[in-house]
Formats: C-alpha cells, sequence, structure tokens
C-alpha cells in the first residue's frame, strides 16, 4: 500500500483509475485462488473423522500435503505452512488413535488400562511441522495399572507406530517412537527416567543429554492433557533444578558448527558429492532452534515454538528487539529453503533435502542467509558467556 501510494500522485486521471482497476482484479483472483483452497482443504479435513480404513487416511494426508505445497509455492509463508500442518497431522493422528483402540478391542485385547496420553516432539512438538514428516512421539499412562498396562501399552505402540506409518508418518530413524521402551511408561517410570538422566546415573552421558534436549520440545497432542501436561511440566522442572544438565546442553549447543567459513563467507563443501553446497539443516537451521531453545529453558519460559521463544525472551529483555527481529528472520529464510528442497525432493528433481548451494540464490537472498548465520554465531556467543562456558 505505501508503493502504491508513492505511485499514485504521479499518475494521470485515466492512468489513476486503469491501476486501481488492474489491481482490484488481481486482488479478486487472489482471494478466490486462497478460499478455493482453504474449502478444498476443509473439505479433506472433515473426511478424517469419518474415515476407518488407512489407505484413505493415506490419500488424504498426501492432498493436504499437495495444497500446502501448492499455497507455500504461491505466497512462501513459513507460520502459514507450519500452523496447517501440525493442524491437519493432528486430526490424522487422533483418528489413528481411535482405530488402533478399536482394532485391539476388536482382537480381545481389551481398552486402555488406565488414562493415556501421547505427547509429541522435535519439529511436531515446537508445532514446526513441514511437508515432510516422520514420528517423534511417546506414550505416558498412569500408574496402578501394573504389568496390565506395561504390556498393553507395548502392544498399543507397536499397532500404532505401523499405523502412522500407513498413513504417512515415516518412522524415526533415530527410534523416537514409543515402540522403543525408552519413549514409553507410566508416570513413575518417566519420572524415574527422567531423575537417573539429570543426576547423571546412566552411563551413556552423551545419549540421555540428547535424550532431554530431544524432550525439551514436548508437546501434548492427545489422550489425558492433564496427564500430559504433568509429564511436560515435569521434564521443564528438572531441567531448570539441575543447571549442571542445562550447562551441559548449552556447552552442546554453543559447539555447534556453522557453515561461515574465511571471512566470514558461506562455507561450502570443497569436494564430493555435494561440491559447492552446504547442510542447511545440520549447519544453520539446527544450531538456531538449538541455542534458542537453550535460553528458553533457562528463562523458564515454556512455549516450544521458536519463533514464540524469540517473541518471549524480547519481552523478559534477553534479547534486544535489533537481535529478536534478525534471529526470526534468519529463522524464516532458513526454513523457507528447508521447505523449498524438501518440494524439490517431493517432485523428484533432487534426492537429498538437506544440502543448499547458496551460489544459485540472487546475490540479495545468499547474502540474507550468511547474515542468518552471523546472527546465529551471535546467539552462540551470547550463551557461551551467559553460562560462562570456558
Amino acid at each position: 500500500m505505501e508503493r502504491l501510494q508513492g505511485v499514485l500522485p504521479l499518475l494521470e486521471r485515466g492512468e489513476t483509475l486503469q491501476m486501481l482497476q488492474a489491481l482490484h482484479r488481481t486482488i479478486s483472483q487472489e482471494i478466490d485462488w486462497a478460499e478455493g483452497l482453504t474449502a478444498r482443504q476443509a473439505a479433506l479435513m472433515l473426511r478424517i473423522a469419518n474415515s476407518g480404513e488407512y489407505p484413505v487416511l493415506m490419500e488424504i494426508h498426501e492432498e493436504l500435503n499437495t495444497l500446502e505445497m501448492e499455497r507455500f509455492m504461491k505466497v512462501q509463508s513459513v507460520p502459514a505452512l507450519h500452523k496447517s500442518c501440525t493442524g491437519y497431522r493432528d486430526l490424522l493422528v487422533h483418528r489413528a488413535l481411535k482405530l488402533v483402540e478399536e482394532e485391539l478391542a476388536a482382537a480381545g485385547k481389551g481398552c486402555p488400562p488406565v488414562p493415556f496420553a501421547l505427547i509429541s516432539m522435535g519439529s511436531d512438538g515446537r508445532g514446526e511441522q513441514t511437508l515432510i514428516t516422520d514420528q517423534d512421539h511417546l506414550i505416558v499412562y498412569g500408574d496402578g495399572g501394573g504389568a496390565e498396562a506395561d504390556d498393553f501399552f507395548r502392544e498399543f505402540s507397536e499397532l500404532l507406530v505401523e499405523r502412522l506409518a500407513a498413513i504417512g508418518f515415516k518412522k524415526c530413524t533415530g527410534d523416537i517412537m514409543p515402540t522403543n521402551p525408552t519413549w514409553r511408561g507410566s508416570y513413575s517410570q518417566w519420572r524415574k527416567k527422567l531423575l537417573s538422566i539429570v543426576r547423571y546415573e546412566y552411563e551413556d552421558y552423551a545419549k540421555n543429554l540428547m535424550d532431554l534436549i530431544v524432550l525439551s520440545d514436548a508437546r501434548y497432542v492427545a489422550g489425558d492433557q492433564e496427564l500430559a501436561e504433568s509429564l511436560i511440566e515435569l521434564i521443564r522442572g528438572l531441567e531448570q533444578d539441575y543447571f549442571q544438565v542445562l550447562w551441559g546442553m548449552a556447552k552442546a549447543a554453543t559447539e555447534m558448527k556453522l557453515a561461515l567459513g574465511f571471512l566470514k563467507r558461506i562455507w561450502t563443501e570443497g569436494s564430493g558429492e555435494h561440491k559447492g553446497e552446504f547442510n542447511l539443516k545440520l549447519l544453520a537451521w539446527a544450531p538456531l532452534v538449538m541455542n534458542v531453545r537453550i535460553l528458553a529453558i533457562n528463562q523458564g519460559i515454556p512455549a516450544t515454538n521458536t519463533v514464540r521463544r524469540i517473541e518471549l525472551l524480547q519481552e523478559e529483555k534477553s534479547f534486544s528487539a535489533h537481535t529478536a527481529n534478525g534471529l526470526k528472520d534468519a529463522y524464516q529464510v532458513l526454513t523457507k529453503y528447508r521447505i523449498l528442497l524438501q518440494i524439490k525432493v517431493i517432485k523428484g528433481i533432487q534426492t537429498s533435502s538437506y544440502y543448499l548451494n547458496p551460489y544459485q540464490l540472487p546475490a540479495e537472498e545468499r547474502e540474507r542467509l550468511r547474515q542468518a548465520l552471523l546472527r546465529i554465531e551471535e546467539l552462540q556467543k551470547i550463551i557461551h558467556t551467559n553460562f560462562s562456558i570456558m
């Protein structure tokens, strides 16, 4: 609108009318497109609750992903894609849970003997789902069920993971799924497990530290919400109470490598399959998410979404407005290119959704990418200072 107001005084009366009419036609077309896509999406989401067949749910999931890809290619809104993908996948998970319960009951396994909840982590836990997703879930169930509950939820988890895979949720390569006993248990079992981690009672310190980092993004998805919130509060409380554990997480965050090379230029692979490219996820996006997470935990901020964490850190004066705006822009640009890489994989243009060639970008975008990396480096320095990491 500012640009339009700057142009209108320079036009003659007839030209002004022509421009406004052209603008009106364009806006009307955009509104029609947006309303049409929203209506198609709403119809598909309504079908989820009434679908009892996994192939049908898979088909709906794929159609929703296609619509979201179409929207992103047109408007490139990262928050809109996050909200939409997270929303319809929550509905799909709810439906899968219900069908698994019905399937087990029909097989003579009975109903869940105690209340339970499904909690998500990773990008889903942060409400940052994108076009390609996998399973990052844990199950917690109420105390008092004994061995019967343990056996039931073992079978429940095994079936749930398979059914989620059947409707388009890939199995987690890191095995962060309730089929893994590490990610399943009663509330008391979870409490004992978490206390053992923060008290260094387990031998594999690195693995358990990573598990705690993953748990930092826990979000209730389905089941007994009160039970889920109790576990999430326990996780956050322990992370704050045991500073040495948080310090270890902070040290790991500040040591994450960035794609910055000589004279702060963007570093790329010098040889091999990805010559001229760099791993956007490992060397840019993940360090940003990780370092923001550490500060949020340290300040007792309950939000899990990265941008919301940055906003709340600004509100409580951990960040200046300049720093917060810079980090939000960094998240926007890095996530945008992650999604564009995913689209290339979906369309069969390339096989990896991680590697980006910055020199194929316009100079302005490449500089924006470099600035994002510099802001993450500054964030690492802030954490390095705050936690007195030597």
